[in-house]
């Protein structure tokens, strides 16, 4: 008979733990890739690639502050609240006149709580130019 209650007891408090688990409320940020890829690059091509995600949680989620683990990458961000199901982006920076493997990170730090979000930023930029943008000449027609 202990056992029979025991083991009840014990199912009812699994139960409620996951029903509570389940009822979470608050702000969730989710990405769709922890990794900003920059892939094979030339030396000075476009330092700019984003990191989308979408708040799946139930309250708005506000992004305290994001930080690249040096100055050569350079996140921004809307200092909006990102309402839940809306989706928002985070802007990643590379200097990308610094020849060599790219492997970087960017910490996000939300109204989440816990721990940061991390970002790896990695690609690898060659020692070669990146070719110049073809100027556009006036046609006869424009004068």
């Amino acid at each position: 008979m202990k056992n029979v209650i025991l083991s009840l007891a014990t199912l009812l408090f699994v139960s409620f733990g996951l029903m509570a688990q389940e009822t979470e409320s608050g702000p969730k940020m989710e990405f769709e890739s922890t990794v900003v890829e920059y892939g094979t690059i030339a030396k000075n091509s476009d330092p700019i690639r984003v990191a989308k995600f979408t708040n799946t949680g139930t309250e708005p989620l506000i992004i305290k502050n994001a930080k690249g683990s040096c100055g050569c990458t350079v996140p921004t961000w809307s200092k909006e609240p990102i309402m839940p199901g809306e989706s928002s982006e985070i802007e990643v920076r590379y200097t990308t006149n610094r020849v060599g493997t790219i492997n970087k990170t960017v910490r996000i730090t939300t109204n989440e709580g816990g721990q940061p979000h991390v970002l790896r930023v990695k690609g690898k930029v060659l020692n070669e130019e990146a070719p110049a943008e073809p100027k556009k000449e006036k046609s006869p027609m424009q004068g």
